[in-house]
């Protein structure tokens, strides 16, 4: 752990950090929903990318009340009714699964959602203020490398609750209508389980936040009172923050969301063993690149690894579109490693000397996580347009490009005037 000299600081380092898991673990079983709801509902890639879609708009409509929040009533209040929203998101799964209505699985993920913005939003910076600011992007990959271990867990864990019943196309053919009605309202009641338990260590989390007192941090507000969330864009290096975190959540979620039926198509492997794949390759892969990477911080300045990390990933989404078997999916596990810092890492850099418009700035780059409800329909789109899901690879190739600018330029701070 980063060193944390003040006790009351390295509890609630503790704290946060548990958040950055918990919310890695609902993200990671999107994955695991988008191929099972797929089936349970008969619905294109396209369709079923709404998922991502219902999640990540959250972001965008929320990120800015989140901020309000935080400026407001602090960060704890903005812990507490984070969580609140999440865990109730996540009981909607039960009424969601016995009505059968794909629009209330997608309502139930928004509000889910709707309690991440406000948890990352107060998470991101608060753990990355919490401590010496020279450490403050070391720290926040450390934090964030609990969100990998998320992503290890949650597809191992997700496939073998929710696809307990995955009914071969075969065997549903052969069935009448009625019975293969039945067969996937069986199917999908498989959520159920899962989402409950979610929810109800979600409510715990937030009572022991409510009895916990959390030190409150001073990030220059009093430099910068009066000011509105407009202010913060005369940041050029927010501004591109901003740029940089759209392309990368876009990438990030095209690469985690679409894996089961990238494997299953690419490389031939059944859903089962992809899910596999996606947890102990990519999730492990994501996990342990980040932990590596606040390593290499400590000889690498973050923005220069943060460029090469995604020119590496340039030539592995080429390998992703062009290979074939199970090169395939080597080579999505390499692009889940290189991009396991690029989250946290532009966060910090682009809240660097942010002064009072810290918590503005946060739920700007908060908001900018509409990329994963924007980006990922065109992968699906280029997916069924050319019927074959590895030339939307051509979509986090893009993103990467992106990010590799904001690496070598778009970072660096530019002092200006109020």
């Amino acid at each position: 752990m980063p060193s944390l000299t003040n006790r009351n600081y390295r509890f609630a380092f503790i704290m946060i950090t548990s958040l950055f898991f918990l919310w890695g673990l609902v993200h990671n079983l999107d994955p695991i929903l988008i191929p099972h709801l797929k089936k349970s509902f008969t619905l294109s890639t396209l369709q079923s990318s709404l998922v991502d879609s219902a999640v990540y708009i959250a972001y965008f409509v929320m990120a800015i009340p989140a901020g309000m929040i935080m400026k407001r009533f602090g960060y704890k209040a903005g812990i507490i009714t984070g969580l609140l929203l999440f865990a109730g998101g996540s009981f909607l799964f039960i009424p969601a699964a016995n009505t059968q209505q794909y629009a209330f699985f997608l309502g139930a993920l928004f509000i889910i959602a709707c309690g991440l913005t406000i948890l990352e939003t107060a998470a991101n910076p608060y753990a990355s203020l919490l401590g010496d600011p020279e450490t403050s992007t070391q720290r926040l990959n450390f934090s964030q490398s609990f969100n990998g271990l998320a992503a290890t867990l949650a597809p191992i864990i997700g496939a073998r609750l929710i696809l307990t019943k995955d009914y071969t196309d075969a065997e549903l053919s052969s069935m009448t209508d009625t019975a293969k009605k039945l067969a996937l309202a069986s199917e999908a009641s498989t959520v159920k389980t899962p989402y409950f338990i979610l929810g109800a260590v979600i409510l715990l989390v937030a009572v022991i936040f409510w009895f916990t007192k959390l030190p409150e941090i001073k990030d220059g507000e009093e430099q910068a009172s009066g000011k509105n969330i407009l202010h913060a864009f005369k940041h050029t290096h927010l501004t591109w923050g901003v740029i940089a975190q759209f392309f990368y959540v876009g990438a990030q979620v095209c690469v985690f969301s679409f894996f089961i039926l990238y494997a299953t198509k690419a490389a031939g492997i059944d859903k089962v063993k992809a899910a596999a794949y996606l947890g102990w390759g990519c999730g492990m892969a994501f996990m342990v690149g980040r932990f590596f990477g606040t390593f290499l911080m400590k000889y690498i300045k973050a923005e220069r690894l943060l460029a090469i990390y995604a020119a590496i990933n340039v030539l592995l989404c080429v390998a992703a579109i062009f290979a074939s078997g199970i090169i395939t999916v080597f080579a999505v596990i390499g692009i889940s490693f290189f991009m396991s810092i690029m989250f946290p890492t532009i966060f910090a850099l682009g809240i660097k000397d942010l002064e009072g418009d810290t918590k503005y700035g946060s739920s700007l780059i908060i908001m900018s996580i509409v990329g994963g409800a924007i980006l990922p329909p065109i992968f699906a789109y280029i997916s069924d347009v050319t019927e074959n899901i590895q030339y939307g690879y051509i979509v986090p190739l893009a993103c990467f490009l992106v990010i590799i600018y904001y690496g070598l330029k778009g970072f660096r701070v530019v002092k200006k005037r109020n």
